[in-house]
């Protein structure tokens, strides 16, 4: 089984990988298979499904889509130049992608939120059509967004399509157990293995600029967030919070003021800065969701910060033991809220972050896989419940916890010899087994939990 490292960790926009990077993508594949197609188009129209819908507008899936249309691409979204098409779409009821003729669409009509049933393939769903000079249906596409940005179409998702098609890789492990023993006959650590993996389908240099890059994000985007106030779009008027968080911690410092306990608060201000830029629309990295960006940040910049011995040269051994822990979650159950609730996105974020930080101090890969464990386990059940559909609350406290578990479980595993009496590979099964147990209403829709217990408006 093969995911690269630039599959989990994709630079994109705000608030959520599944909810507005995806369907933004999914926008840009249909765009591509018109372009690919014989047919002339003079319209488009789409509808969301299920999670789509439900908390479509506060996680900003109908403007991602729009924007998707109009030919935006995550990855070098251009937050000014968005407004300004937006604007434009608005006023003509037009879009005009690169390749493609003038195209009627209104998003008021044509967009559709569905809040019937779920589509079959999974709860995050979208039908994007294409129509001719008459308004009928010429081209059309499901697309399902599967967490994380991934996104395949109805025809993939039926025939199970790998993650790993391709040249063969060296250690193409599926199973953490599988993980362990390719450690232990090859001598190599989970960060040596991925990278081989990775070279095996690219190159040195790709793979280190492409994870210098990928921290740089993660980085600029903690420093954005420390030091921005004010209040979150979306209606809750949730005031942004890590500026004073740090403004307080950097004024405490050598006052002899702080107990032990305050590291917490630090790692909290890094993640939660993370999840307010990203609530706020802008650049982050999926880690492995937009909902769950805060947890591996926060968790290196606490390594950097206040770890004596960090260095950033060993930032890629961090990224990479974190992609093999990830890959492994997302291959053998979910690493989407609307299928398996925020066990799935900080539940997998916190275990990623606990092997990249065991990994980075020394561990053994019997500890690494100890280290993720431990965080997993410790968020079984964790429903997602986002109030009034925004990635505010509780999202942006919950990756704060999230990183201060990883730390936690990275400590407790390093203190072990790796012996532990629960598989990493049970607990991820038990993770799938809970997300297909859990009721629709507590998996980001927002008609269970917190989302209808507290006033949102």
């Amino acid at each position: 089984m093969f995911l690269s490292v630039f599959d989990m960790f994709k630079v994109g926009v705000g608030p959520s990988s599944s909810h507005t990077m995806g369907p933004m993508v999914a926008a840009a594949r249909f765009l591509d298979a018109m372009r690919a197609s014989p047919f002339e188009f003079h319209g488009l129209r789409g509808s969301l499904h299920g999670s789509l819908a439900f908390t479509g507008v506060g996680h900003a899936t109908d403007r991602a889509t729009i924007l998707g249309l109009a030919g935006f691409l995550p990855d070098s979204y251009d937050h000014e130049l968005a407004e300004a098409a937006l604007e434009h779409i608005r006023e003509t009821e037009t879009v005009q992608p690169e390749g493609l003729p003038v195209l009627k669409f209104n998003p008021r009509e044509d967009l559709k939120f569905d809040f019937g049933p779920n589509l079959p393939g999974h709860a995050n769903g979208m039908i994007l059509m294409a129509t001719d000079a008459q308004g009928d249906v010429t081209l059309q596409e499901t697309y399902y967004s599967i967490g994380g940005g991934f996104i395949l179409t109805e025809a993939e998702l039926a025939e199970g399509k790998a993650t790993d098609e391709g040249t063969p890789v060296p250690y193409p492990f599926k199973s953490a157990v599988e993980m362990l023993e390719m450690a232990e006959h090859s001598g190599k650590t989970i960060a040596e293995m991925k990278k081989a993996n990775e070279v095996a389908r690219g190159c040195h240099e790709s793979l280190s600029k492409g994870c210098a890059r990928i921290w740089q994000v993660m980085n600029d985007c903690i420093d954005r967030g420390l030091v921005t106030d004010g209040t979150l779009p979306g209606g809750l008027n949730v005031r942004r919070r890590a500026k004073a968080i740090h403004d307080a911690l950097q004024a405490e410092r050598g006052m002899n003021l702080n107990a032990p306990h305050t590291i917490n608060d630090w790692m909290s201000a890094y993640a939660m800065a993370v999840n307010e830029e990203n609530a706020a629309g802008g650049q982050v990295v999926t880690a492995p969701t937009n909902g769950a960006a805060g947890v591996m940040p926060a968790v290196i910049r606490y390594w950097l910060d206040h770890v004596p011995g960090a260095t950033a040269s060993r930032v890629d051994e961090f990224l990479l033991t974190a992609a093999a822990i990830g890959g492994l979650v997302k291959f053998n159950a979910s690493i989407s809220g609307a299928e398996a609730g925020c066990q799935a996105e900080v539940g997998s974020a916190a275990a990623m972050a606990a092997a990249g930080l065991c990994a980075v101090m020394g561990g053994t890969p019997e500890q690494v896989e100890n280290a993720a464990e431990i965080a997993l386990e410790h968020h079984l059940g964790m429903t997602c419940d986002p109030v009034k559909g925004l990635v505010q609350v509780p999202c942006i406290e919950r990756n704060g916890l999230g990183a201060i578990k990883a730390v936690s479980a990275a400590s407790l595993a390093l203190r072990g010899d790796g012996q532990h009496f629960v598989p990493l590979d049970s607990v991820i099964e038990t993770m799938r087994q809970t997300g297909a147990d859990m009721h629709e209403k507590y998996k980001e829709t927002s008609l269970g939990g917190l989302a209808v217990n507290v006033p949102n408006c």
